[in-house]
Order: C-alpha cells, then structure tokens, then sequence
C-alpha cells in the first residue's frame, strides 16, 4: 500500500485526547434497548456507537440479529444523541443497506475476513466510498489474508482504512474465548505503522472481567483505540452476555486505563519502553503457559512408565534432547551455556511431575 501515512488521516481528523472507542450492544435487540444504550453513552468517550444488525452464529438455531430494520433505530441513535454509527456487513446487500441509512464506519468480521470471495465482493460494493471501513483479523492467525482484506479495499479506492484485532480462533481451552496472539498485530503494525488499529477486548476474554486488563496491554502495545460491547443488560443480552458490560463499567475503564502520549523526548522513551516491556509480559505469558503443556505430556509419559514399571531416567533421550536443542539454540543466537541451564531445570521438573505419578 503506497502512501500508507494517508490511511491515518481519518483518525488524525478526529483530534482526539483519548483512544479510539467503538462501543455499544453486541446485537440491536429492540429498538427501546438501542436508544437506551446510546443515550448512556451520549456524554462518554465513545465516539461511534456499534450494534450488530445481522448476527450469522457459529451454530444455526441462536438469535441471529433484528435485520435491515435495526438499521433505522440506529439512525434514530444519531438524531437523538449525536454520537456516529456502525455496523459489520458480510455481504454487498449489508452494505447497499448500510450506505442507505447512512451507517459512519463499517466492520468486516473475522469470519468473513477467511474468504477473499466475500472481501471481494464487499470492496466492490464499498468503491470509492468515504465511509471508514475496519478489517477483522481472519479467525486462524493468517497476517497475510488479513493484510489481503486492506488490500481488497485500498484498490477499490477505499482510503479510510483500519483494522480490529479480535484474537484468534483455537480447538485448546484457554482463558481467552480468541487466543490475542499479540505478536501478529505487532508484526502487522511493524509493518504498517501508520495503519490504525483497533483492539476487541470483548471477543479476545469472552470476559467481561478481563477487558480492563486486555485493553490496557493494548494501550501498551501502541493500538489506537478500542471496540468494547456495551449493553444496559449484559446479562440478559440475546447474544454474547458474558462479555458485555454496562455503559456505567465502560466509563469506569476509560477512567483507569492508562494512556500513554508522546509529547516530548521522555514520554517518547516512556512509550517504546512500555511498548517493549508489554511484548515481554506476553512472551513470558507465552511461556509459561508452553512450560505448562509440557509438563501435563510429561505426566502422560509418567502413567505409561508407571504401567510398563519403566525408569524415569531415560538417559539416551534426554542426552538426544540436549543435543538438539543446543543445535537449535545456536541457530537462533541462544548460548550453549543458556540452553543448558534452562533444558537442564525443565528435564529436572519433567522428572519431579513423573516421580510423583510413579511414586503416587
């Protein structure tokens, strides 16, 4: 993408002192629920009120949105509180829809973000316009299709650009409802720096009381705004209750969030050095939750020593392991020395897991 810096312009415009916040109900259930919400949040940070409209679910059978008329309850949010719209589309008919009722920021969804078909045919649909348009990132961590996504549209003459990171679809159960995988929107952003980008603490905890601490590592890593589902009800919601929080908690977060500005020489350095610091904090997460699956396969290994009465100790594997690893090491600029220390504490932890299985 030429002239990336001028995919800024739309944020630059707003001038704000705040992130970005994109925030209301997961899904326009009725229109007495959408205007509430939006009256709510009239005198807050959010600067586009969000509902879905057309809700396609994992599994047929849920609530799966209100439809085209939700669309004229949110123009009613706009004559009555002021506040900008938006909404996900998945299709160009989403889209016609949308630009009738004069919807302000269109979302693509991660699901539809899989399918350069279906990006196609809404950046057709959306050429030339100059509604803001922000890309999800694919459900399966794939930089390239989401970066594909932004290049469907940037072609179409589509300058107002953005993207949503939302965390990525996994069969392991973790604490997150969509693993954050925050490496891929740091290369994303290494790449793109002047792209904007949003983060989705609702559909990375599935939580809502985890967004606070995902929305400040978010801040951490340089995004530039978030996208919070808000609901007067959360939980009663149609769709996703156990993530939304009510308009009162959101102003609360906005409230404690830290927001880092770069203002002069040591703010600056305050922000690269917090950025760096929070890309650890997730490595190390990362880490440890490896260390922990390993070590559940080592009590695996344990039960079948235990029920073959085999050694703990397998010195031909271990003394296998340690090679390679030293090799693989070195390829990666680790130190003999440092490989060893470490394989050589996790072998002994692998050994203490299997002692008590067999010992038990």
């Amino acid at each position: 993408m030429e002239n990336s810096k001028a995919l800024r312009s739309w944020l630059d415009d707003l001038k704000l002192d705040h992130p970005l916040v994109i925030a209301g109900p997961c899904s326009a259930e009725t229109e007495e629920q959408v205007l509430k919400i939006a009256h709510e949040l009239k005198n807050s940070d959010v600067n586009y009120y969000r509902a879905g409209i057309w809700k396609p679910r994992t599994r047929p059978g849920n609530f799966e949105g209100v439809g085209a008329l939700g669309l004229k309850w949110l123009q009613r949010v706009k004559e009555e509180t002021g506040m900008k719209t938006a909404t996900e589309v998945a299709n160009a008919a989403h889209v016609k829809l949308a630009l009738e009722h004069d919807i302000d920021l269109l979302w693509i969804g991660a699901r539809s973000t899989v399918s350069p078909f279906i990006v196609q045919e809404i950046a057709d649909a959306l050429e030339g316009t100059d509604k803001i348009v922000l890309v999800k990132n694919p459900v399966n961590p794939d930089l390239s299709l989401w970066l594909g996504g932004i290049e469907r549209l940037y072609t179409k003459n589509i300058k107002k650009l953005g993207v949503i990171h939302r965390g990525f679809s996994t069969y392991e159960k973790t604490k997150y409802r969509n693993i954050p995988e925050w490496q891929l929107a740091i290369e994303l952003q290494n790449k793109f720096p002047d792209l904007p980008l949003i983060c989705d603490p609702s559909h990375i905890t599935g939580r809502r009381d985890m967004i606070f601490d995902v929305s400040q590592t978010a801040l951490d890593l340089n995004f530039d705004g978030l996208m919070i589902e808000t609901h007067i009800d959360p939980d009663n919601a149609w769709s996703d209750a156990a993530q939304q929080v009510t308009p009162d908690k959101l102003k609360q977060i906005m409230k404690d969030l830290i927001i880092r500005k770069e203002t002069d020489e040591e703010a600056e350095y305050n922000t690269r050095l917090g950025n760096l610091r929070a890309q650890i904090d997730i490595i190390d997460n990362n880490l440890i939750e490896t260390l922990s699956k390993r070590m559940k396969v080592s009590g695996d290994i344990g039960v079948l020593k235990k029920q073959k009465n085999v050694a703990v100790l397998q010195s031909k594997r271990w003394n296998e392991i340690l090679g390679k690893m030293i090799l693989e090491g070195e390829e990666k600029g680790l130190s003999e020395e440092f490989v060893l220390r470490i394989f050589k504490a996790i072998h002994q932890e692998s050994i203490n897991h299997q002692e008590k299985i067999i010992n038990g």
